[in-house]
């Protein structure tokens, strides 16, 4: 008789063959390491003992809500960070466990009859589970070509009710933008599309306030969902959607993600709310990580010959092969360097590469370590761009 767990061992056999086999890694917090790997892109890390034994002497929330948002008892915390988020925005905030749990929720719910959803290409998975999960119509544009966007408006406007256009404020593998200021001219163009934006990567690192890249640019109003994230540049975990009062109270009732998952724990929306306040006032940093970004970006188009795609803190390294990228990575581990190999299905075929997401506590000799590193690197591997 066939062992009834063959075909999932046969999965991961295949996955080793593609050196597409991945493993939850070992800590990588000793030592005299420069992390390239993670997205606490304003260095926060670089103060937490301080910053938690501050929080944690003044503290009176506790380790668990013990319900859902809908049942808990205990929603000072959370209330308070909303009310926050209201201030900031001008508009109602709702929270989720996650950026997962935010688009899938957000996304599925949405789908009401008459509705159709207009992807970039290179979107989120969250955001195609939350289109399964609601078996939704959906499209996809060309990744920021607002021509080919304006093409499915015009093919999708006479046969449906609204028109959900999802983009990414800064996409988290290539980190280049959306072409924000084209997808509003979009929007005044054709009313009955909906704009919902993530700002996931963009949230504590872009605007005057850190509210993200439609605050930079003057669209906070125009972006009629908002997504963003506080396990990135805001040093915690968790998320929210900025909405209208009308989709607020509509996504209470309706966001499975939200309504059958217990509540974030008050602790930690109580430590949120006070990084916020933090991140919020946090410009210094902003700009350096700016000026780091643009040099490194510099960096990385010589050493590879090709202009960089990235427009922010967030640089790929294309290699465009799994086992190079992979053996790469490792080189760079060795060197003291944590930076991931990104391979399928998180990229397309072609598009494997080491990923580099930089950070504002990075020192002048950090970033030289890293650029020695990265040249000696590829060089012993033959240079890759040749």
């Amino acid at each position: 008789m066939e062992n009834k767990f063959a075909g999932y061992q046969q999965i991961l056999e295949d996955l080793k063959e593609e050196n597409r086999f991945r493993q939850i890694p070992h800590d990588r917090t000793s030592g005299n390491r420069i992390d390239l790997s993670g997205n606490d892109y304003l260095g926060l890390n670089s103060h937490a003992s301080e910053l938690h034994e501050e929080f944690l002497a003044h503290s009176d929330s506790t380790l668990s809500s013990s319900a859902s948002r809908i049942l808990a008892s205990k929603q000072r915390h959370h209330k308070e960070l909303e009310n926050l988020l209201e201030e900031l925005y001008g508009r109602p905030a709702l929270l989720f466990n996650s950026g997962f749990h935010a688009n899938t929720g957000v996304i599925s719910a949405l789908n009401i009859p008459g509705t159709v959803f207009l992807c970039d290409k290179l979107i989120h998975a969250s955001v195609i589970d939350g289109l399964a999960m609601g078996k939704a119509e959906f499209a996809r544009w060309k990744h920021n070509d607002a021509e080919h966007l304006h093409r499915l408006l015009q093919k999708y406007e006479a046969r449906s009710r609204r028109m959900i256009v999802v983009a990414e404020s800064i996409y988290s593998m290539d980190g280049d933008l959306a072409p924000l200021e084209k997808l509003v001219e979009l929007k005044r163009e054709f009313p009955t599309m909906i704009l919902y934006l993530d700002e996931a990567h963009a949230f504590g690192v872009r605007g005057q306030h850190g509210l993200g890249l439609a605050e930079e640019l003057g669209y906070m109003d125009e972006a009629d969902i908002l997504i963003g994230t506080f396990g990135k540049a805001c040093y915690s975990s968790g998320a929210f959607a900025i909405t209208s009062p009308l989709l607020h109270s509509f996504l209470v009732n309706t966001a499975r993600s939200l309504i059958f998952s217990t509540a974030l724990p008050p602790l930690n929306v109580s430590w949120t709310k006070e990084m916020i306040v933090r991140i919020s006032k946090m410009n210094g940093e902003r700009e350096k990580l700016k000026e780091i970004s643009k040099d490194f970006r510099n960096f990385i188009s010589e050493i590879t010959g090709t202009e960089n795609p990235s427009q922010s803190q967030i640089v790929p390294l294309m290699i465009g092969d799994a086992e190079k990228a992979l053996k790469i990575a490792s080189a760079l581990n060795r060197e003291g360097i944590d930076a991931l190999a990104i391979r399928r299905p998180t990229v397309p075929p072609g598009g494997e590469r080491i990923r580099f997401s930089l950070n504002a506590s990075l020192s002048p000799d950090d970033l030289i370590k890293v650029k020695k590193a990265i040249r000696k690197v590829l060089l012993e591997n033959e240079n890759q761009f040749s």
